[in-house]
């Protein structure tokens, strides 16, 4: 097991078919205890039940500052720290540019970048103090290749932000033994793009995918166990593109 009783908390994890909680179930496969944060405190509760006993679920927005500082003291004073953040809690729009208004830009930037930034603010504290902690960013191929299938430029945006927001806290913390990295995903299959690919779609998609198929929400959590984990206790401020080849750079 790579994350023997390690205190990981994942945002945005209560969707049965999402990123968030497919990472959730791997790093409970590997021996962590984990806090699913979501909005909706019974989903969350459901979906750590799922997994285990052993895991909580917290009701947290992560566009909320005391919120968030709220489900970090709730962690710690049910598993006394925190070895693990996933920054997973986002949202997206298909709008174009001229059509974003600025309700859909506070809210896109908001889920992904301020709550990345005010989960981190949280947490930071706890895993500086035991001078050791890996915190995984979830930002999109959309942010590096200039738009996505799904997300709008606001999107992009965003997930660019996340990217640069951990290369900083990456340098700042490091001295501290916070190692703090992002994970890049293509199009993966989840809840977000079900029901909206047709088959023609598909087709085209994968002309431009190397390994000639679509990502799955494993393929995700994989990366951020290899981020959570010793295995890459030499790997921070990077960037760890899980594509299926969509972007090589």
């Amino acid at each position: 097991m790579l994350l023997p009783d390690k205190i990981c908390v994942v945002t945005g994890a209560a969707s049965e078919r999402g990123l968030g909680m497919a990472t959730a179930k791997l790093f409970a496969a590997n021996g962590a205890k984990v806090a699913i944060l979501d909005l909706d405190a019974e989903a969350s509760k459901r979906a750590a039940a799922s997994i285990g006993p052993d895991h909580i679920g917290i009701a947290c927005d992560v566009t909320s500052k005391p919120a968030c500082e709220a489900a970090v003291a709730a962690v710690i004073a049910r598993f006394g720290r925190i070895d693990v953040l996933v920054n997973n809690a986002g949202i997206t729009q298909p709008i174009k540019t001229l059509d974003i208004t600025p309700a859909d830009y506070e809210a896109v930037t908001d889920v992904s970048l301020r709550g990345t930034l005010y989960m981190s603010q949280s947490a930071l504290p706890a895993m500086a103090k035991y001078g050791a902690g890996s915190i995984v960013c979830i930002s999109s191929v959309s942010a590096q290749r200039g738009g996505g299938i799904f997300g709008g430029p606001h999107y992009s945006a965003a997930k660019g932000g996340v990217l640069s927001l951990a290369r900083a806290m990456a340098r700042e913390f490091g001295p501290a033994g916070v190692r703090v990295n992002s994970v890049t995903p293509g199009l993966i299959e989840t809840d977000i793009t079900a029901g909206k690919l047709s088959d023609e779609m598909k087709t085209e998609i994968l002309k431009g995918i190397p390994l000639n198929r679509l990502g799955e929400a494993g393929d995700v959590a994989k990366a951020c166990l290899f981020l959570a984990s010793d295995l890459s206790s030499y790997v921070t401020g990077a960037t760890l593109d899980v594509n299926g080849g969509m972007l090589i750079h």
